[in-house]
């Protein structure tokens, strides 16, 4: 149906029945406990669709994981992740290649505040991909705030990590905090409130970690040294065989899309 099909039809619309809205106000009420907020701007993080404070009265003082599929999913030992810009987002951007070179500069400093937890290699190329970084040209807001960005979770599929419109609306440090939060779950890593109580959205708590951690929101929204090192401890654990599971749930190492694509040869 075309906009002008829709206006014309506009008198036909009534109020009532299964399809009819709530105010914003309204629904906005209703999604606040779904909705994880973070920072002066009222960000949203779109990565993970659930989450509360004190799942399960489970403490909050732990790094929490997603094992959303009956397991924990990890990287392997030796991943290196392939990407590449999506262009054809790039071009809302008046200068693409000032755009596209400043991203790249913003993800780099939002990896950088891992450090040495970092726990695969990324290698942008054009051929392979386990990701895009996609811009999208139209902010994605509602009466709770704004949505700045999305990532995903290790597993072998193609994925994209979206930036919208409204993160390069806050100062620098905001958006390569926000980049660094979106890593974490590229890393594995769930907010640290989330829901434990469905299969489909399970996780698991591993190490000390205070509520001050990138993973939260708020003021509390910070990448600490005990960030860095429980992811650190992590991986390190589980490639050395020494944790095979946590809290009952086993741990599987993914290999990326990538791991079993051939490399085109290029001359």
């Amino acid at each position: 149906m075309t906009e002008n099909d829709s206006a014309a039809r506009g008198s036909e619309v009534t109020s009532t029945g299964p399809l009819c809205f709530c105010p914003a106000d309204k629904t906005a009420a209703k999604k606040a406990p779904h909705i994880h907020i973070y920072g002066p701007a009222k960000a949203v993080c779109d990565t993970e669709k659930r989450g509360f404070k004190t799942p399960g009265n489970r403490s909050p003082l732990e790094l929490v994981l997603h094992a959303g599929d009956g397991f924990v999913p990890l990287w392997a030992e030796g991943v290196t992740l392939h990407w590449r810009f999506q262009e054809r987002s790039l071009l809302a951007f008046e200068d693409p290649d000032a755009a596209r070179a400043r991203i790249r500069s913003l993800m780099a400093k939002g990896l950088a505040l891992w450090g040495d937890a970092v726990p695969v290699r990324f290698s942008e190329h054009n051929d392979l991909l386990d990701f895009e970084v996609v811009v999208r040209d139209q902010s994605r807001c509602s009466a709770n705030g704004c949505v700045l960005a999305s990532a995903f979770f290790p597993d072998a599929g193609q994925h994209e990590l979206v930036l919208y419109p409204t993160l390069f609306e806050q100062i620098e440090t905001e958006q390569i905090e926000t980049l660094a939060h979106e890593f974490g779950h590229i890393f594995g890593l769930r907010h640290f409130f989330a829901q434990i109580s469905e299969t489909e959205w399970a996780s698991e708590t591993f190490g000390e970690q205070c509520r001050f951690t990138i993973m939260n929101y708020g003021p509390e929204s910070v990448l600490t040294e005990n960030d860095r090192r429980d992811l650190k401890t992590l991986y390190r654990l589980v490639w050395g065989g020494e944790l095979k599971e946590i809290n009952g749930t086993p741990v599987r190492l993914v290999q990326p899309f990538s791991a079993a694509t051939t490399v085109p040869h290029v001359a």
